[in-house]
């Protein structure tokens, strides 16, 4: 099944109820670059420093709540995933999967609090910083290959000898139900957006949505265009060196891009997710490219504003800046009807 209809209602149950849950700020900002900007933060989400949180932890959650009732016959309560009981019978599964980063920190946060095990296969490219911090959360380690892309084929193999559960955050043919559990984590994003918009009485216009392989992207777009009362344009902001969602559109089927590597780490993916690829284009989305020069000045920027990320989180910013002066933003702005949404998506490092 590659078609992505979320269950928003369960994320949002269960990550509710985890000590670790707040929703995150959503900041209006009237100075930068002289516009009125809504900045979902997530630097800061569940303790982790990125959306890849409500993922990695929901789908880990999940994917045990499963394993219980077909082995136990029985339904898992909220009050139950904190039991020891449910730790002692989580602790025979290992979740595998590769990660730039943040999806493996959410992978094995979930492992630690459910009482289950992680391994991540990072490349030679992830930072130190990231393995510090997946050691810190009791994961094993493993560095495999040079690319975001030979860490996944690893990570792949692992698991095909039967030695662990597959986590990852991209979906392919024949595998397509852990990441869509991935990508219904972030639908929480989308709920609280609902709600902060409605007490703010103020909706966006347009919506900048960075995307790596394509997840929160997806997620977003398909959560804003079932349940948003007021419809925004959405822009999908990809790294000019891994354009894959991009390229997959304009040639009508899932294609993997070549390039140099990005500094947009978390960004820097060739091969882009199916499920979210379908979800996209069922969305009525653009598209649009940066290059790391755009994102390293939007990651100034929103440090001027005291807003610390990256420039992969920066991404949604550099993709305005790159359009709000064309025609065509002038002539909204003139009108008063251009009021972007950008989401900040990670700490800086």
């Amino acid at each position: 099944m590659t078609e992505f209809k979320p269950n928003y209602t369960k994320p949002l149950d269960l990550l509710s109820a985890c000590p670790m849950y707040k929703v995150s700020p959503l900041i209006d900002i009237q100075t930068i670059a002289e516009l009125d900007l809504l900045i979902k933060d997530e630097s800061h989400r569940m303790g982790l420093g990125s959306f890849k949180a409500l993922g990695g932890i929901y789908a880990v959650a999940t994917l045990l709540a499963n394993k219980w009732l077909a082995e136990t016959g029985t339904k898992l309560t909220l009050e139950q995933y904190s039991s020891s009981d449910f730790k002692n019978f989580s602790s025979a599964t290992t979740f595998i999967c590769a990660s730039a980063g943040n999806h493996g920190l959410a992978v094995a946060s979930g492992a630690k609090i459910f009482g289950a095990k992680a391994k991540i296969h990072l490349s030679e490219q992830v930072p130190e910083e990231f393995e510090k911090r997946l050691l810190e959360n009791l994961a094993v380690v493993v560095r495999s290959g040079k690319t975001y892309e030979e860490s996944v084929k690893a990570a792949n193999n692992e698991t095909k000898n039967g030695n662990g559960v597959l986590l990852a955050d991209g979906s392919w043919q024949g595998y397509t139900y852990p990441p869509s559990l991935v990508m219904e984590g972030y639908t929480v994003i989308a709920s609280e957006l609902c709600e902060q918009f409605t007490q703010l009485k103020k909706w966006p216009t347009h919506v900048f949505i960075q995307a790596g392989v394509g997840g929160l992207a997806a997620s977003m777009a398909y959560m804003i265009r079932e349940y948003w009362k007021q419809q925004p344009e959405i822009i999908i902001v990809e790294s000019e060196l891994a354009p894959c969602l991009q390229t997959s559109h304009q040639n009508g089927g899932l294609t993997t891009v070549e390039g140099d590597v990005s500094i947009m780490g978390r960004l820097d993916c060739k091969a882009p997710s199916l499920v979210a690829f379908n979800t996209l284009e069922s969305a009525k989305v653009d598209y649009i490219t940066i290059s790391d020069k755009q994102s390293l000045d939007a990651t100034c920027i929103l440090q001027e504003n005291n807003i610390l990320t990256t420039p992969s989180g920066a991404a949604g910013l550099a993709g305005l800046l790159k359009i709000y002066k064309t025609e065509k933003i002038k002539k909204l702005l003139s009108k008063g009807n251009f009021n972007p949404l950008i989401i900040v998506t990670e700490n800086k490092l």
